[in-house]
């Protein structure tokens, strides 16, 4: 059997699916800094001593982790407008399932993060004069927040692939950029490959950037 590749239709589909990169990152980058933030209070309460505030944080994480991403952009986009009693259009959708998709992510990286410093960092900056909270912003998170590169980066490029599966709300990503142009030509086969490719281009070159940030020094030196 015999592949019937013609490398012409990426240059053809290209025009098409181009497009659809600038919603792609849009929505990674929007969604994973709402996450982010979303996540800093969360990663916190889950190390609280107290039940009341560690149990809300812990059944947060639960929830939005043990759920896929489809299911819960699905349940944005149809189920939630039932309850509100107003549509929610897919961009607002797409923002939303990734930022609490990865929040849940991310709250477990800052919880590891904080939580393997040293105690003796913390008692070191008491034992000087520092203030709780003093402690943890000077000392204890710049060395989790160096801790937390590798993983955030990791959740990063995960969250920017997991777009791929908001083209089932309409959303003109990469995707379905990809999928009106098939509609048309019926070449899936060069088109998906061209969409493979540009996914392959974005990643590797967030590779290279959170590897560049983790060397450069610019967040201190490495614990």
């Amino acid at each position: 059997m015999t592949i019937d590749f013609n490398w012409y239709v990426l240059w053809e589909a290209l025009p098409v699916v181009l497009p659809g990169v600038p919603l792609t990152l849009l929505i990674s980058v929007v969604g994973i800094s709402i996450g982010f933030v979303l996540a800093l209070p969360l990663g916190l309460m889950s190390l609280s001593r107290s039940r009341w505030v560690r149990s809300p944080a812990i059944a947060y994480v639960e929830i939005f982790r043990g759920t896929p991403v489809l299911v819960q952009v699905l349940f944005v986009f149809y189920g939630l407008p039932q309850i509100l009693g107003h549509s929610i259009n897919s961009l607002t959708a797409s923002f939303i399932a990734i930022a609490v998709n990865s929040s849940s992510y991310f709250s477990e990286i800052v919880r590891g993060s904080v939580s393997s410093i040293d105690k003796g960092q913390t008692e070191a900056g008491l034992s000087t004069g520092l203030s709780g909270l003093q402690t943890f912003r000077y000392i204890v998170w710049p060395q989790a927040l160096r801790r937390m590169i590798p993983p955030v980066g990791n959740q990063c490029i995960i969250s920017l692939k997991d777009t791929s599966l908001f083209s089932v709300i309409g959303v003109g990503e990469l995707v379905r950029q990809g999928q009106i142009y098939i509609s048309s030509t019926f070449n899936a086969l060069e088109t998906y490959f061209l969409v493979a490719i540009i996914y392959l281009c974005m990643t590797l070159t967030l590779s290279f950037l959170l590897r560049w940030l983790e060397n450069s020094g610019l967040l201190g030196q490495r614990s």
